[in-house]
Order: structure tokens, then C-alpha cells, then sequence
């Protein structure tokens, strides 16, 4: 239901700094400047969609995205759904699964520890696993370490 060219487009969610999460998205081809989107999210097709509570706002008052804190990854996935009106009619929804660890960005390593000795010329470097709520095994992570002479 809905007119052509009012659903939204490019609808992109990240994780980041473990528990945020920012969910973006253009507005319709043919949406007009009093068109309103509004995001609904769930874990699990059994329970309610709860709705975004902090929007994130185009020039014209518009939702283009949401922020959310305190999101739970694990290995779960979410459905989401934007729907909306404009001037009282529907305009298209836009339902969309993700799985949520496919969509964090990791922070960097902590605790990034260097001791080098100039005799043996000679590097060692130590450091902890970035952190995340799902991955509970160090061994899961690969690192690249870019060394520059200077």
C-alpha cells in the first residue's frame, strides 16, 4: 500500500563502542517535504517492535534515522520496519532483517603495549581484544600490525 517512490532507501544500521546503534536511510523519490517516516525494531518475530525513541532529523523535520543505546547484539538477528504517512495517506513500508554482529564496528585493540630493545633490534608488542557483548573467544580475532620506520 502507498504511493510509488515513498518508501525509504538505503536503510544502513551500525554498532559501535558495543552497545550504540545508528540506523540511517534516504528519504522516497517522491516523498514529499511533509512525508514522516517512523522506525520500528524487535529481536525476535515473537515479541512487539518497539519504536525509535531519538530521531535523527533531514532540514524539514523528516526522520532519516534513529539512535538507539544500549543494544544487545549476542548473535541475534532484528527486523525492522519504516513505515509512514504524508498529509494522511500510507506511504510504502520498508521491512528489513539484519543480523546484528554482521553490522558492529570493532573498536581498536586496548591496551597497545610496545617494548623494544635497540641491541637486538628487536619489537614486542602486546595488547587485549577490542571489546564486544558477543564475541567471547580472543582467538576469533585477526590483527594487522603496519610497522613504519622512522
Amino acid at each position: 500500500a502507498g504511493m510509488n517512490g515513498t518508501a525509504i532507501e538505503n536503510f544502513v544500521c551500525v554498532i559501535f563502542n558495543v552497545s550504540f546503534m545508528n540506523c540511517t536511510w534516504h528519504v522516497g523519490r517522491t516523498a514529499s517535504e511533509d512525508t514522516q517516516y517512523f522506525l520500528y525494531w524487535r529481536t525476535s518475530k515473537e515479541e512487539d517492535y518497539t519504536g525509535c525513541q531519538n530521531y535523527i532529523k533531514d532540514n524539514c523535520g523528516r526522520h532519516t534515522g534513529c539512535r538507539f543505546q544500549n543494544v544487545t547484539i549476542e548473535n541475534k538477528r532484528a527486523y525492522f520496519l519504516v513505515n509512514g504517512s504524508r498529509s494522511g495517506q500510507n506511504i510504502q513500508s520498508s521491512e528489513k532483517t539484519i543480523w546484528l554482529y554482521k553490522i558492529e564496528k570493532l573498536t581498536p585493540p586496548l591496551n597497545v603495549t610496545v617494548n623494544c630493545t635497540e641491541a637486538s633490534h628487536v619489537c614486542e608488542m602486546w595488547w587485549q581484544p577490542p571489546r564486544t557483548s558477543h564475541v567471547k573467544r580472543p582467538i576469533c580475532f585477526k590483527y594487522q600490525v603496519a610497522i613504519e620506520n622512522k
